[in-house]
């Protein structure tokens, strides 16, 4: 016998509808993550904006039981290599982000696409992560940067990675 109240081609809709509201119950608000399991929380994020002032990206710093990493989203760069560092001072102010201060750390550089789009993940030295010396999670804050070229991973004080083209604080979760 059929119950009255659910017509016939809305049983589809109202099953996928409770899955999706308990899904998201069951990661505590969040979307799922890749293979639909929950992300874990962040330690710290940081919006990523360019000379505007315009956001066009996010880096999502997160610190678990296997391991230190950071996720990055862009949009809207110029494809190519582009040189990915962290900065000594938690301040992004367009349009040159020299604000930000000098280079603390080179990061890999970041692969952006065809489309200006870049979306990667990559570890990180679990120290960075940690209260101590070598924290970018500082009372002064850091910030990360993305440069116009492809670092050399070691000339100062820019690594030979040019402009800073993007910019945004580091800021604990």
């Amino acid at each position: 016998m059929r119950n009255a109240w659910i017509e016939p081609g809305r049983a589809t809709l109202l099953g996928s509808l409770l899955l999706s509201v308990c899904g998201l119950t069951a990661c505590a608000g969040r979307p799922p993550g890749p293979g639909g399991r929950p992300l874990p929380k962040p330690t710290a994020t940081a919006k990523l904006t360019d000379s505007s002032g315009k956001q066009v990206g996010l880096a999502i710093f997160t610190a678990t039981d296997t391991g230190t990493s950071v996720g990055l989203s862009v949009g809207g760069l110029a494809p190519g290599l582009h040189g990915l560092q962290v900065h000594a001072t938690g301040q992004c102010a367009p349009p040159d982000f020299s604000s930000a201060g000098p280079r603390l750390r080179d990061l890999p550089d970041l692969l952006v696409q065809a489309d200006g789009s870049a979306d990667t993940t990559f570890p990180l030295d679990p120290a960075l992560l940690r209260p101590g010396p070598s924290s970018l999670l500082r009372p002064e804050g850091t910030a990360i940067v993305v440069h116009a070229e492809a670092g050399d991973q070691s000339s100062e004080p820019s690594d030979g990675s040019g402009d800073r083209i993007a910019c945004g604080t580091i800021e604990p979760d």
